[in-house]
């Protein structure tokens, strides 16, 4: 079962990261990378051919307040996004399905690639579900050939679940496989 979310007053630190709501004056920066070719691919996702499409989805996550923008602290630039959606549609059995946890989703800019920011913000937010929002477990997944993303739930703990088929935004079924990280 999907625990409860509001991440609308929560701020979050790492070493390198911010991690906040998003805001209105993010747009620049979110569609920046948002419209680089194979960066939203790697999250089921196609690159955002305007502004306005950015806007319209930094609208949903400032509305739904489930998806943190990730801040680089030396800049103060949005580089990504870290969301904690929905599990329900993982289908999860017993015992799973008595408990309360998410789906942690995150995206990063491409100019960010393969410096460790991922697992940094992944980690935090854990500590966050787990220790201050008494989630009871998390869910990842990632595409079979997205090996950055399979990496990134490795270095963070999470333990395979099963093979899966997800569902993209553009309606594309994509094999995958699915992973879970129990709070002790």
């Amino acid at each position: 079962m999907d625990a409860k979310v509001d991440i609308s007053q929560v701020v979050l630190e790492t070493e390198r990261l911010i991690l906040r709501a998003w805001k209105q004056s993010d747009l620049q920066d979110f569609y920046e990378y948002a419209s680089v070719d194979g960066v939203g691919q790697m999250a089921g996702w196609l690159p955002h051919e305007n502004i306005e499409k950015s806007q319209m989805i930094l609208d949903k996550f400032i509305e739904m307040k489930l998806t943190f923008a990730l801040v680089d602290k030396q800049t103060g630039k949005v580089i990504g996004s870290l969301g904690l959606e929905s599990c329900e549609r993982n289908h999860l059995k017993e015992p799973y399905d008595s408990l309360l946890g998410r789906e942690i989703g995150y995206v990063l800019s491409k100019d960010y690639w393969g410096k460790g920011l991922m697992p940094e913000a992944v980690k935090r937010v854990i500590q966050y579900a787990f220790e201050e929002a008494k989630m009871d477990f998390l869910t990842c997944g990632h595409f079979n050939e997205n090996n950055q993303s399979r990496r990134v739930i490795e270095k963070c703990g999470f333990q395979y679940l099963k093979d899966t088929e997800f569902t993209t935004r553009t309606n594309e079924v994509k094999q995958g496989k699915l992973y879970i990280l129990m709070n002790k």
